[in-house]
This record gives C-alpha cells, structure tokens and sequence, in this order.
C-alpha cells in the first residue's frame, strides 16, 4: 500500500490540510498548514529532538515533527478519544513511527515522557499554568515552548505565567486568509486568528531559569 509519506516523498513539513483526516466543523478541529508552517518553524527541531505535542488534535502538527526528526521521538497527548483515534489513522497514513500517541488528559501521564527538547502546546483543556508548570520543569535546557493560543483568556494566563517566569518569550499574531472562488471571482476567507507564543528555557546557569 503506498502511503502519504510516499506521496509527499520531498516535502518535510506544511503539508496541505485536506491530506489529514481530521473532524471538520464549521472552520475544521485541525491546526491549519500556515499556523503549522509557523508554530514548527518556532521550536527549532533538530533530527534527533525529542518532541511532545500536547494537545494533539488530529496529529498534524506531531506528525510533522515526527517527519522531521526521522532520529528523534515525539510523544502527543489527546483527551478526546475520536481524535486521538484520527492521531493513530494519521500516522498510519505517513508511515511515521516515531510518534508515541496516549489518549488522556494532560499533564497526567507526561511524567513517563523523556524530558523534551521541544514542546508544543495546541490545547490545554483548561490547565494551562499546569501544563507550562511540567513543560517549563521537565525542558532541557535551550529547548523551546510554542503555544497556539485562539483566546484572550488564555493568551492573558499564558502573558502572566511568562511574565513572571522571566524568560525570554515573544508573540506573533498571525492573521492568515486563503482565496476562495466566489462565481467566476475570487475573494479572500478569513481563518480564525492565533497567538503564536515562543518561549526559550535559558541555559544553566543563565538568568530566569527558574
């Protein structure tokens, strides 16, 4: 059975949307490929990171990690079990082995995890000072935090929390908008805006390490 992997043979990461199986409501439970391009741009993967998504989703942006430390492991956490079962077809689909997928509820269950060398946050179901409290402790140093925030309520916690870790950290809006046909004319549709959040741990020894 060919698989995407064999498909998409040269393209490392920012694969389109619609080659994931993801839940599609109105705006589709899948973090779009522009904010996937830019939130992995963000943690600065090396072949041989390891990687935990918390979160995940569908997977997709686990799976482009994964696809990019073909030496490396990425561990992804998601609490809904539909999606999580989308984690495990999408993985199938690429071929990827390196991703170890648990369906639960983070942070429970990421004390077994490896210490990472990257963390990607895309949901946080509520616990975000807890999450960033295990991230934050369990990060080697120099590794790299991104958040994907859509709300200011969680944008307003996550500013605190960085604020008063004291690490250095910024903040990218990104605003994106794809052309959609309208008749035989085409405008643009907007995507929900994300808080693209990116935090480094200092080294040893380093101020703000906390």
């Amino acid at each position: 059975m060919t698989t995407l992997a064999q498909t998409y043979p040269m393209t490392r990461f920012g694969l389109p949307d619609d080659v994931f199986v993801y839940r599609a409501p109105e705006k589709g439970l899948i973090t779009k490929r522009e904010i996937r391009v830019l939130s992995l741009a963000r943690l600065e993967l090396a072949p041989d990171s390891v990687v935990w998504d918390i979160g995940a989703g569908s997977g997709s942006v686990g799976i482009e990690a994964a696809r990019l430390c073909p030496q490396g492991r990425v561990f992804a956490i998601e609490k809904n079990p539909d999606d999580f079962a989308l984690v495990q077809t999408n993985c199938e689909r690429f071929g990827v082995t390196n991703l170890t997928g648990v369906c639960g509820k983070a942070p429970a269950g990421l004390e077994a995890w490896p210490d990472p060398d990257a963390v990607f946050i895309g949901g946080s179901g509520g616990l975000m000072a807890e999450l960033l409290d295990m991230a934050t402790r369990r990060l080697r140093p120099g590794g790299r935090v991104v958040i994907n925030l859509v709300t200011l309520d969680n944008l307003a916690e996550t500013v605190g929390y960085w604020q008063r870790l004291d690490w250095p950290v910024d903040y990218t809006l990104a605003q994106i908008s794809r052309s959609k046909p309208i008749l035989n004319l085409t405008r643009y549709d907007a995507l929900n805006p994300v808080t693209i959040v990116a935090a480094r741990k200092p080294m040893e020894g380093a101020n703000g390490n906390g």
